[in-house]
């Protein structure tokens, strides 16, 4: 048996402990209910089997569950290069390269983030799911940028628990084909799965509440129109960025999953979309941090293609 334990943050002070084992878990509430309810879970040193009952705050929750297969638990590999641009002992915050998967799963197997998380910090093993350990949220395969990890259970919960709470700032540089009637803008429109083709994502009334905010940088002209645009999400649905865009008529420049490759003269090999800006409260400390990422090389050469005409 392996086991998971955290003390509840002063935020989820209050809530009821099916979902505070989610956040702590990283699962889906129907499956943390059912470990309630089977009596894995201990708050300070007594079973709860109600997944209503509320949690006070610096309660000590204990997870008690059947071992994951070890064989198909993720490997250390040093071989994985990224960097980490802050670190401490609670939280890590890595800046991803574009082509690097996050975390294994189907078709990706190692070879990941992760793997190369746990070479470098193994102690993050049992923090959240076992086959993502340590990640707190995600970015697509070919999305650069800053990534936010957990290094202690503790930690995770917190930091879990500001994205539930859309306390975590993420705002993302993208370039988008086509120009705004206006500078600023909402989206807010429901994302779920395609019907027709399950690996992509579509605006959907059967979909999960998504929400991203744009600002436009600058317009360009030649060699065709374009937007240079922040985006900011205050949700962190599958491919939302992109999904939204396209749905308002601006294709993120190289996504051809959703209507965005139009011209060799944008081709990149990717998509223009960098994590550039991050910003949370430190799980401890409580303090606000905030941190930056450069656009990357090869999406820089991209921006350069383009211009006003002026």
């Amino acid at each position: 048996m392996t086991t998971s334990a955290a003390t509840v943050p002063g935020a989820l002070a209050g809530e009821r402990l099916d979902r505070v084992v989610a956040v702590l878990l990283d699962c889906t509430r129907s499956e943390a209910a059912a470990l309630v309810a089977e009596g894995a879970v201990t708050v300070d040193g007594a079973v709860s089997t109600k997944g209503s009952a509320r949690v006070e705050a610096d309660a000590r929750v204990e997870i008690t569950r059947e071992p994951a297969d070890e064989e198909n638990l993720p490997k250390a590999d040093p071989s994985i290069a990224f960097d980490v641009v802050f670190e401490d002992d609670h939280v890590i915050v890595v800046d991803k390269p574009a082509g690097l998967v996050v975390h294994p799963g189907a078709g990706n197997t190692n070879g990941t983030l992760v793997n190369g998380l746990l070479a470098r910090y193994p102690e993050i093993t049992p923090v959240g799911a076992p086959e993502r350990p340590g990640i707190v949220h995600r970015l697509d395969k070919d999305t650069s940028g800053l990534l936010l990890v957990a290094r202690t259970p503790d930690a995770h919960a917190a930091l879990t628990n500001q994205l539930k709470a859309r306390s975590v700032t993420r705002r993302y540089l993208a370039l988008v084909w086509g120009h705004f009637d206006s500078p600023r803008g909402v989206v807010d429109a429901p994302i779920g799965r395609s019907a027709r083709t399950p690996t992509r994502m579509t605006v959907s009334a059967r979909g999960r509440d998504a929400r991203t905010t744009y600002e436009v940088i600058e317009a360009y002209t030649d060699p065709a129109e374009a937007s240079l645009v922040w985006c900011a999400l205050d949700t962190g649905r599958t491919h939302q960025i992109r999904v939204h865009l396209a749905a308002i008529g601006h294709p993120v420049v190289g996504d051809g999953r959703y209507g965005g490759r139009r011209t060799p003269a944008a081709d990149v090999g990717r998509f223009f979309l960098h994590a550039a800006q991050l910003g949370f409260d430190h799980p401890v400390t409580g303090e606000p941090l905030t941190f930056e990422s450069s656009l990357p090389a090869d999406l820089a050469e991209v921006q350069a293609r383009f211009s006003s005409g002026a």
